[in-house]
């Protein structure tokens, strides 16, 4: 006769029936300051829906802002010398006669200097920017005028050998337009320096200069046909002045920044956020994104953003991204180096960006 073993349990199907299972209760996420979750380290983060794409500003275009730091510096440099400025050749000595193009010239290049950082609303790099700008716009003010005056005394002394007398002739405005297009190349040298780029700066004097040439080309038909109906004076002048230098200002500016997104090789175009439509041209080595003011990508209005929250880095002719902070391409997070290509969505707290190469 067999006995049961104590030390053996049975267990039979009607026991695991009533057997009743505990709910298992997700872990809530943190809640940052700004209200976005926070799922922990870069190195734990989940997958990430897209931002949806916003409608980017007009004026966030680099053409507009450049055309109107142009025309606000022109017309700044012009108010400034006008009143001491006198027509018929009577003031040839006067400060105002001698000032006028070189501070003109001056103030355009500060104002392309630090347009980029009025559009990002960086305070200190503007300020930074404009320390900058304000010694290198007097110096390159006073050299290129004396290059423009070299250039315009050889252009008049061809087109009059040729058999033009009267300024009427367009050969004369073509004249001035060549001599004005050495102005534009100062404003555009200036803006690529205060880029830390040379190609920066060799796009933008190459728009500048084209810019400049289209403004000179029409400033005499301007002037004639508004000083016909003024009457003659010390000051008569004054407002065909206004206009030529306004146009002046306004095609540098418009044509530095065609010149330069037509040019350009790979960018960072802002799909989302506060600067969406805007564009970012990427000239240097090493491209910082963060919410420090100095940052190359100064990224606002956002506390979940580091001062240094991520890097791109330009390695041959790739663009290698280095993340600090949590960023994803597309919807899933970087978690370590990765290279972009065209085309790339990335997302930086509520700033989108899509990178484009040129392809050739």
């Amino acid at each position: 006769m067999s006995y049961p073993n104590p030390d053996l349990l049975r267990v039979t199907l009607d026991d695991l029936d009533a057997v009743t299972l505990p709910t298992q209760t997700a872990l809530a996420p943190a809640v940052s300051s700004t209200g976005a979750t926070i799922y922990g380290t870069i190195n734990d983060m989940p997958d990430a829906p897209l931002l949806p794409e916003e409608k980017g500003s007009i004026w966030l275009q680099g053409w507009l802002y450049l055309g109107t730091a142009g025309l606000v510096g022109a017309m700044l440099g012009w108010a400034i010398c006008e009143p001491a400025f006198l027509d018929n050749g009577g003031g040839a000595h006067r400060w105002g006669n001698i000032w006028l193009l070189p501070l003109i010239v001056a103030c355009m290049c500060i104002a392309f200097g630090t347009a980029e950082s009025v559009v990002e609303r960086s305070l200190r790099k503007g300020l930074i920017r404009s320390g900058i700008a304000l010694p290198l716009g007097i110096v390159f003010g006073f050299v290129f005028y004396f290059i423009a005056n070299i250039i315009y005394s050889i252009g008049m002394g061809l087109v009059a050998a040729t058999g033009a007398q009267t300024m009427h002739n367009p050969a004369f405005w073509i004249a001035r337009g060549i001599a004005w297009a050495a102005f534009g190349a100062a404003g555009g040298l200036v803006y690529g320096i205060i880029g830390q780029s040379g190609r920066k700066a060799g796009y933008g004097a190459l728009g500048g200069a084209i810019g400049a040439l289209l403004g000179g080309l029409l400033f005499d038909p301007i002037a004639f046909l508004l000083d016909k109906h003024a009457a003659a004076s010390a000051h008569s002048g004054a407002p065909s002045r206004a206009i030529g230098f306004a146009l002046l200002g306004l095609a540098t500016g418009i044509a530095m920044g065609l010149v330069e997104s037509a040019l350009k090789d790979r960018w960072l175009y802002v799909t989302a956020g506060p600067l969406a439509g805007k564009q970012f041209i990427l000239y240097k080595p090493s491209t910082i994104l963060g919410s420090n003011q100095q940052a190359d990508i100064y990224l606002f209005k956002d506390a979940d953003i580091l001062p240094s929250h991520a890097t791109l880095q330009l390695k041959g002719s790739r663009i290698h991204v280095i993340p600090n902070g949590p960023v994803y391409i597309g919807a899933t997070p970087l978690r370590a180096p990765r290279v972009l290509q065209t085309g790339d969505d990335l997302r930086i707290g509520r700033y989108g960006f899509r990178y484009q190469e040129k392809q050739r």
